[in-house]
């Protein structure tokens, strides 16, 4: 495949003496090295994915990063997001990674879009750059990426991980696939939870993310094969890689024949949830007016210990941390032990950050249970605002 970069922009003295070890190679070279520093790569996010995709493409001399986040760095980002460190805790994440390429290379142009990526600005933020990565952990702003890329005829370096898995695709409609031929339909609400719910084993972002930046330099300098019309799949605890072929879909609704979307839409939306944690509790639900049925951490306490206080979350998540009183039962236990409630009682849910509780008010209101309230915001929020002796996670 023809290098995405034609024209390599001249090496400084400086610049040579950095990269000397790529100049040698001469898959490489002088040419190769110049096209990387003639490149601009646009990172959708810079957490797991994109703390090891920037460290490793300003290392390799990519001449401008840019930098979509608008979020800040939480003590729970720091086993994984590794760009970040403790003295970054609480500063805005695209300052602290902007801080961490310039240490690491100095001839890097950063620029930083303090934004989250939305239907309304992703074409404009979009089109600058020769390639997107994608580190994003969240359907609709994959779907976003995707979209905005076919439109604009950007090749697309997509990753995704989740606890012990990890996937590896180049998406480019123009050559191959886009990401809608492989999902053409998110996955209902709440089978698939974030990893803010579900986990993520810290190393698993280094494996993923290396791999993104492998694939970028690859398509930017024309070096090899790229994953275009492949998926890798890795599977960390087996230790195994499997490739599957990713065929163009001549019906995609967005690269097809006749495509149907021919502009950006709602993506949460379209996949039905929110595109960032921090709206999980109110918008997760879509589930139609909550007044009355949600508690804050304050109601709840006035509320606890009258109430049967019912924890969704699962046993490992109860070693943790939980709230005095709490009976634990599993939201995937729940629908078999209706049973052992009573229907007259005042009950209250809580999960970790409100997401299940939602789904387990939803499962009791359905089944005629009506005094039923869930804690929005969950036990992190109760220990946040009410009782700081309790651990968050």
């Amino acid at each position: 495949m023809e290098p995405l970069i034609a024209q390599p922009a001249p090496l400084t003295n400086d610049e040579i003496r950095r990269y000397s070890r790529h100049l040698i190679m001469p898959n490489v070279g002088v040419t190769g090295q110049g096209r990387l520093k003639n490149a601009k790569v646009l990172l959708v996010g810079t957490g797991g994915l994109g703390s090891p995709l920037a460290m490793y493409l300003a290392a390799a001399g990519v001449g401008t990063l840019g930098l979509v986040d608008f979020d800040v760095v939480d003590e729970s980002n720091l086993h994984r997001q590794v760009i970040h460190g403790t003295k970054d805790v609480g500063k805005r994440k695209t300052e602290s990674a902007r801080e961490s390429i310039n240490d690491i290379n100095p001839f890097v142009e950063v620029r930083v879009h303090e934004t989250a990526l939305r239907s309304d600005n992703a074409l404009e933020i979009i089109e600058p750059y020769d390639l997107v990565i994608d580190g994003t952990d969240n359907f609709p702003t994959r779907y976003l990426v995707n979209d905005a890329c076919v439109l604009l005829g950007k090749p697309n370096v997509y990753g995704s991980i989740f606890r012990f898995d990890g996937q590896l695709a180049v998406f480019w409609a123009e050559h191959g696939p886009c990401y809608r031929c492989m999902f053409p339909e998110p996955p209902p609400p709440g089978m698939v939870p974030s990893c803010a719910e579900g986990g993520v084993f810290g190393v698993i972002c280094a494996t993923i993310g290396a791999g993104q930046a492998t694939e970028g330099i690859k398509l930017l300098t024309g070096l090899g094969d790229p994953l275009v019309g492949r998926m890798q799949i890795y599977d960390a605890l087996e230790a195994r890689w499997q490739t599957i072929k990713v065929n163009k879909d001549p019906e995609c609704p967005v690269c097809g024949k006749n495509p149907t979307v021919t502009e950006l839409i709602d993506y949460e939306e379209f996949c039905g949830v929110p595109a960032n944690d921090h709206a999980a509790a109110g918008a997760l639900g879509q589930a139609g007016d909550l007044t009355g049925l949600e508690l804050t951490p304050q109601e709840f306490e006035q509320v606890r210990e009258r109430a049967r206080v019912i924890d969704v979350r699962e046993p490992h998540e109860y070693e943790i941390s939980r709230i005095p009183g709490a009976e634990l039962i599993p939201l995937g236990e729940l629908p078999a032990k209706l049973n052992q409630l009573d229907g007259d009682a005042e009950i209250v849910l809580h999960c970790k950050m409100g997401g299940r509780s939602l789904e387990a008010l939803q499962l009791l209101k359905g089944a005629g249970f009506g005094n039923v309230k869930h804690l929005r915001g969950g036990i992190n929020a109760y220990a946040k605002q009410v009782d700081d002796s309790i651990p968050t996670y």
